[in-house]
């Protein structure tokens, strides 16, 4: 099959580089409409438990406002000139297009009694014009501080810190328009910190979601450019050809156009994952023509025609590459079997990209240089290199004879390896990938050491009974209940029904603070009137209870807590809920972003390892089709599993948490290391074949036949990968770290341990497992195409 491919690729040049040129073109052209994800990713899918609760929330009260909060800390603020200017930000903050609404000190409202109407009616506690003097303002601070309400919601008077809560229009904040919205806050925001030097901090989802996806898209480009640049030089260092580095370049920059033409058809948007797949594709795209352009040289150099060497570099290497390719896109499509949207999309295009990858590589290539003139003595000097045939040289001694050695260090790596991963831990919060010294996480870390912190936790209590919800009997038990999480230091001050009703009852009683709290039997039926009028205040009684008064909510933010913490402080807290609102009786759902967070993270990290799992198995399955043998499959795995181990034995040992950010780490290192296993024992079938099974020099041949493409490649891929360790991203970074040990660790694996595995291994077995034809068969075919009968014309440099 492999020489008929090959036949058609050198005789249907032409129309093969006109077809890919349309191709591309039509890529490209898409690639212009893909755009950045502004959402919340779903982790969770829409069978989950957890997930379809949180929806059944929403639809009751809609979804979790999207709030980005403004801090001030000192009493300067608090000054007249100073008070009024921040008065006068919120005033323009309120103009800016997306803002629906903002509660602040210079904002708040109070309740006033209107007899005649029996209902209560919101009004500006520091109206709508400048305050006109200190003694003024003092004065309302006076009133402001004796309403109860907003302690401990927009003010803590213990740190004197202030919160003003800005309201988002959340389709705005899901678009492409969110930057723009962004950034006029910010220049209204810097305007004021400019005329009275007081520092703002800002936190909330809204808020990390903008800044990390900012910071996303300029880390796309750098990373694309830093990919580009490493493998550029790497690969000119290796061939010191420019003709091989362009054309190397030209194949895997076409495919990221590829990939990212693919996102747009597929209608995906770039996620902090998505995002990583333009560098991926050039680092796992470079392999591929290293290994053809080695093959090409060898050839060549062997014989010294160069359409006999294009001809067996697609028949002996193309097979390898398609199956190497293949295996690398079947790891990462392990992802899709996750049903995590974000996975998904970055498992299916990403495995459609690397086998879109083979085909421009298998063809580009060959074809390129079939209209180049034949490679000089320069361009096959590489393959003469001293210091790499020095490295392959010490590597045949050590697999010949240190053989023992190899396998008590191989036994100490996995003993050792074992001890790590029994420390590994699994955790992760929703800042855990943000750089520790940036102003986005130093601010989070402020509100949740004044407030105890941003993030949405939700309490839907559904009393099975209309207007159960409203009876004294349940308000109480909200009552106690959010004095249970007043308690627990994750939760901010929680809100609910009854702090409405305890404002409106102070109001009744003209504002006198001692009045703060539940209505008796002796002032119901005054305040009943009061609380079911229609009015601005129904608006917010509404917000926290249904239409038909079953449901009700308690409505807290919390800490960004690492999933551990977060699991233990949900086992804590249901029990308590359970006693103050009986299962029987009430039907309690925890929920909110944070608690899907906690529940996406352990959904992620299991499905991951079921993933990572389902790829070793079918890439086993796919080794089978080539050595009919249990004991030729599992040694080909060793070399590949083994790099794992020892990878998360060295998360265990540095405390490097299992995260999602993390995890993915395995399956992408996995796909992508056993490509050299793959090179090494089809190369040493081919050997054994034609050294009338001469095991032992098959096994040295192969070794120095695919050593060095297989250190070359390496390389790339150690420092690809590195590039992602310039990232401000915590995951990003670790990505970068830990895949390129672990490649490294998979080189000298496949390298050292593997060959000498098969010597060591009873060659009867292997001999056997060789003898079947084999269903995928790579680098076997001794037939070439009629060379005679390929007329290229050979243009000159």
């Amino acid at each position: 099959m492999w020489v008929k491919f090959s036949s058609f690729i050198l005789r249907q040049r032409i129309p093969i580089l006109l077809v890919l040129a349309v191709l591309t073109a039509f890529m490209i052209y898409n690639a212009r409409n893909v755009q950045m994800s502004y959402e919340m990713y779903s982790v969770l899918p829409p069978e989950d438990s957890t997930f379809q609760k949180f929806e059944k929330f929403k639809s009751q009260f809609g979804q979790e406002s999207a709030v980005l909060v403004m801090g001030i800390k000192g009493n300067e603020v608090l000054q007249l000139e100073n008070f009024n200017r921040w008065k006068k930000l919120l005033a323009e903050l309120k103009k800016v297009d997306g803002v629906d609404e903002i509660l602040g000190l210079p904002t708040v409202a109070y309740l006033e009694k209107n007899k005649e109407e029996k209902r209560f009616e919101l009004k500006d506690l520091f109206g709508a014009d400048e305050v006109k003097t200190q003694a003024e303002l003092d004065s309302l601070l006076t009133e402001f501080y004796s309403f109860p309400f907003y302690r401990g919601l927009i003010y803590q008077d213990s740190t004197k810190v202030f919160v003003s809560a800005i309201t988002l229009d959340r389709t705005r904040l899901d678009s492409k328009d969110r930057r723009e919205m962004m950034d006029e806050i910010a220049v209204v925001c810097d305007r004021f910190v400019e005329d009275t030097g007081i520092e703002l901090h800002f936190s909330g989802l809204p808020f990390i979601r903008s800044i990390t996806t900012s910071q996303i898209s300029k880390e796309i480009q750098l990373f694309i450019i830093l990919a580009a640049l490493i493998t550029m030089l790497i690969l000119f260092l290796f061939f010191r050809s420019f003709r091989a580095t362009f054309i190397s370049m030209l194949v895997v920059l076409t495919g990221v156009s590829w990939a990212m033409g693919w996102m747009s058809l597929l209608e995906y948007k770039i996620t902090m994952l998505s995002g990583l797949i333009p560098p991926l594709i050039i680092v796992i795209g470079i392999p591929n023509c290293i290994f053809l352009l080695n093959k090409y040289h060898q050839e060549f150099k062997r014989h010294g025609n160069q359409i006999k060497a294009l001809s067996r570099v697609i028949e002996k290497i193309g097979n390898a590459i398609f199956l190497t390719n293949l295996t690398t896109a079947l790891g990462i499509a392990a992802f899709i079997f996750t049903k995590s949207e974000i996975l998904v999309e970055f498992g299916i295009v990403t495995s459609i990209s690397i086998m879109c990858m083979f085909v421009l590589s298998i063809t580009i290539i060959p074809i390129f240089f079939s209209f180049s003139k034949p490679p000089g003595a320069r361009h096959t000097k590489h393959l003469e290199n001293k210091w790499m045939a020095v490295v392959i040289q010490k590597m045949e001694f050590i697999v010949i004879n240190k053989r023992t050695t190899i396998y008590i260090i191989t036994s100490i790596l996995l003993v050792l390896s074992l001890g790590g991963i029994s420390l590994m831990k699994t955790t992760g919060n929703i800042s855990d990938d943000l750089p520790r010294k940036s102003k986005v996480y130093t601010d989070l870390e402020f509100f949740e050491h004044h407030f105890n912190g941003v993030i949405p936790f939700e309490i839907m209590i559904d009393t099975k009974k209309k207007g159960r919800a409203m009876q004294i009997s349940t308000l109480k038990r909200i009552e106690k209940l959010e004095r249970v999480i007043e308690e627990e230091a994750y939760f901010s001050k929680p809100l609910a029904i009854v702090d409405g009703i305890k404002f409106s009852r102070q109001a009744y009683y003209n504002g006198n603070e001692k009045r703060y709290g539940l209505f008796t039997d002796q002032d119901k039926s005054f305040l009943a009137p009061y609380l079911t009028s229609k009015g601005k205040n129904s608006k917010m009684l509404n917000s926290f209870v249904d239409s038909t008064r079953q449901i009700t909510r308690i409505t807290v933010q919390m800490k960004d807590i690492s999933t551990e913490e977060m699991d233990t402080l949900m086992k804590t807290l249901k029990p308590k809920v359970d006693s103050i609102f009986s299962p029987d009786k009430y039907e309690v759902t925890l929920t909110g972003t944070s608690v899907i967070f906690l529940e996406g993270t352990k959904y992620l990290v299991k499905n991951l390892f079921t993933s990572l799992l389902l790829a070793i198995v079918v890439i086993a399955l796919l080794m089978s089709t080539l050595f009919y043998s249990f004991r030729m499959v599992l040694m080909s795995l060793i070399p590949n599993i083994l790099p794992l181990l020892v990878t998360a034995a060295l998360m265990g040992y540095f405390s490097i948490p299992l995260k999602p950010s993390t995890i993915i780490i395995f399956s992408i290192a996995f796909g992508i290391s056993i490509d050299d296993t793959i090179h090494y024992l089809a190369k040493f079938r081919q050997e054994l074949k034609a050294h009338n099974h001469g095991f032992k020099l098959a096994v040295i041949e192969a070794l120095r036949e695919t050593g060095t493409s297989m250190i070359y490649t390496s390389v790339v891929l150690f420092f690809g990968f590195s590039v992602f360790t310039v990232s401000d991203f915590g995951g990003t970074v670790a990505l970068g770290l830990l895949v390129s040990f672990t490649l490294f660790v998979a080189m000298n694996a496949n390298l050292i341990l593997l060959p000498s595995l098969l010597l060591s291994l009873d060659k009867r077995v292997t001999r056997k497992a060789l003898a079947h034809e084999a269903l995928l068969n790579l680098l076997d075919e001794d037939e070439d195409i009629d060379v005679e009968g390929l007329k290229l014309k050979n243009n000159e440099e």
